[in-house]
């Protein structure tokens, strides 16, 4: 049995942080996982530009409110369902991704929660577990389960190492540069290919 594990930004949604930042007008939040690698670095920075801006939680929902899953995002995630069983691991916030897993047809996600103060501004975060990601593979794995994962950013790289199969969708030149041994995606129909490929790879390995 086969568990495919997916990133949610920027693999069947758009990017929120980016998003916020092109609606606020605030650039300093267009930094993501693509640029830091740092997780506890880059939330760090976002909190900062939060409070300093006095943007809170019902600012950032209304944005995701607007958004919608990348073209194809269905239809492929659809795909991936009637072959195999499908998990979203995620470094969002359960309090982000609500409208987005609804219009994808409530996929399982794992991913983070956030810390709310009195003002209705974010406070912190509470991570599930460190490199969450990764430990969810592994600990798939360890139940018998094969893996195969997909991803674009630098805080996917443990999880696609981890897998059966890794491979990146859509990924900065940076992350393409750095991780050479993982197979490069640029559309629906490529990462199709990929996940069959993988298939075969855990059939290869059974």
């Amino acid at each position: 049995m086969i568990i495919a594990c997916l990133d949610l930004e920027g693999v069947l949604t758009p990017e929120i942080w980016i998003n916020v930042a092109e609606r606020t007008g605030i650039d300093a939040l267009r930094l993501t996982t693509r640029d830091e690698p740092d997780y506890d670095v880059l939330m760090g920075k976002r909190l900062a530009i939060l409070e300093e801006h006095g943007l809170g939680l019902s600012d950032i929902q209304a944005v995701i409110a607007t958004l919608d899953p990348l073209p194809g995002a269905r239809d492929f995630l659809d795909w991936l369902r009637e072959r195999f069983q499908v998990v979203i691991l995620s470094d969002t916030f359960y309090e982000f991704a609500d409208p987005l897993m609804q219009a994808l047809g409530r996929p399982t996600l794992l991913c983070h929660s956030l810390e709310i103060d009195a003002r209705g501004r974010v406070a912190g975060y509470r991570i599930r577990l460190p490199d969450q990601k990764r430990r969810a593979v592994e600990a798939f794995r360890a139940l018998a389960f094969q893996t195969i994962a997909a991803g674009d950013s630098y805080n996917d790289t443990s999880m696609l190492g981890a897998a059966d199969a890794g491979i990146l969708f859509r990924p900065p030149e940076n992350v393409i540069r750095e991780f050479p041994d993982f197979p490069v995606t640029q559309g629906y129909e490529e990462l199709r290919e990929a996940f069959l490929a993988g298939e075969a790879q855990c059939a290869a390995l059974a």
